[in-house]
């Protein structure tokens, strides 16, 4: 009964062929409820087009009816042993077509300098990692030390706001989301602190500080009273925030180390994941203070460590950095399956994160192409596809109108049946 009522929640709340306005889509749930996606494809089979884009990124794209955008960056930073100048940076935000891939605007910005040095870390995914978000009039992204930027669907800059210069040696990475009018922006990196922008502005509604080790993109949950808290996720604590005015809620211990995935939410219910020290909890919302002993869940020594796990009939799924599959009881924190898939590539190789459509989780790696599983209790591998393309795929797929859209950090690929 509790994973049948799972799935009428997860129905009401997803429109089929609903645009993907954010990262992991329009509820950062990675879910859609499109049907007739592809299981098999190569670099001659289901590919609908595919376009080069105009410099490198490991940010997902978005969708917005008939239009397609997303971050990159060119002039420095292509080529480990060649980087060339860092004068030459430029970030962009690009919108392509939607049916034919097509550019049809791009913005450049010049980058705040210094930036890190393009080696180590920061070259395995660059300078444009943060997925933009949209609310159907403006889009928004964010670049790090360079700032948040406000565009029209047309391309026209509305407003730019700095949230720090601090930079990193792994670079900055955690990805805007929008609460009502506010941009929520973790500017852990930058500045330490978590934001919130007026979105027709950019002005700082309020902001919390001594936010720390945070690569993480925050989650709302939705409490029974219909009351919304802003989860962020850091190193040692899970943070609770009321959206609107930034009053800090409740905290609760959590991953003892640095973290990236994003925090998932499904109901009041927010997943934490992370740290090379492996840690999964579950913290139910509601609580004032130190929730620990109260509103914790469950613990499990697992993690998907840079990926952020999704949450679906009751389960939690996830491909770890190291290409290991896992499914976890979401009520209970019990391992279901564990189990390595034979994914190509040394050293991590899976960065992007699991989505869902028409019964199948897409599992984007690196370079060993993308494995499709079933959706289940039980590991079933569906295919493995490789699009013989040996540029890196750090970014998290798109589902859109029953076609995957796979971001490289060279190109922009629409995958699936012609329309």
């Amino acid at each position: 009964m509790y994973r049948a009522l799972c799935v009428i929640g997860l129905s009401v709340g997803l429109l089929a062929g609903a645009d993907w306005t954010r990262f992991r889509g329009p509820d950062g749930s990675g879910i859609s409820t499109d049907r007739g996606l592809p299981t098999t494809w190569s670099a001659t089979e289901n590919i609908v087009w595919k376009t080069p884009m105009p410099g490198f990124g490991a940010s997902s794209p978005i969708t917005l009816g008939g239009k397609i955008f997303l971050t990159c960056y060119s002039g420095y930073g292509l080529d480990q042993d060649e980087p060339g100048e860092q004068e030459d940076l430029r970030l962009h935000v690009v919108c392509a077509d939607r049916d034919t891939g097509k550019i049809l605007w791009n913005r450049g910005i010049k980058a705040r300098l210094p930036e890190r040095e393009y080696r180590g870390y920061v070259a395995l995914h660059g300078y444009a990692s943060a997925t933009p978000v949209t609310d159907g009039e403006t889009v928004y992204a964010f670049f790090g030390r360079s700032g948040v930027f406000a565009y029209s669907i047309d391309g026209k800059l509305l407003w730019k706001r700095s949230v720090g210069a601090n930079t990193h040696s792994w670079g900055s990475a955690a990805s805007p989301i929008l609460a009502g009018d506010l941009l929520i922006v973790n500017a852990c990196v930058e500045s330490g602190r978590l934001f919130a922008l007026d979105k027709r502005t950019g002005k700082v509604a309020w902001q919390a500080d001594g936010i720390v080790e945070s690569w993480c993109t925050p989650g709302l949950i939705r409490l029974p009273s219909g009351n919304q808290e802003l989860v962020l996720s850091m190193k040692d604590k899970v943070l609770a925030f009321d959206p609107a005015s930034g009053e800090r809620l409740w905290e609760c211990e959590s991953v003892p180390d640095y973290v990236c995935p994003s925090v998932v939410t499904h109901g009041d219910v927010a997943y934490i994941t992370g740290g090379r020290t492996p840690v999964t909890i579950a913290v139910r919302g509601g609580g004032r203070g130190d929730v620990t002993k109260t509103h914790r869940l469950w613990k499990l020594k697992k993690t998907p460590k840079i990926a952020s796990p999704l949450h679906h009939d009751g389960f939690l799924y996830w491909v770890s950095q190291r290409g290991v599959a896992c499914c976890v009881d979401a009520e209970t924190g019990k391992l279901v399956y564990q189990q390595r898939l034979q994914i190509r590539g040394g050293g991590d190789k899976v960065y992007a994160s699991l989505v869902l459509a028409d019964g199948k989780l897409y599992a984007v790696s690196r370079q060993g192409g993308t494995v499709v599983l079933a959706v289940g209790p039980e590991l079933k591998q569906l295919a493995q596809n490789d699009l013989d393309d040996r540029s890196t795929f750090n970014a998290t797929p798109v589902v859109s109108r029953g076609q995957l859209l796979l971001r490289s950090d060279r190109f922009l690929y629409c995958i699936g049946k012609r329309r």
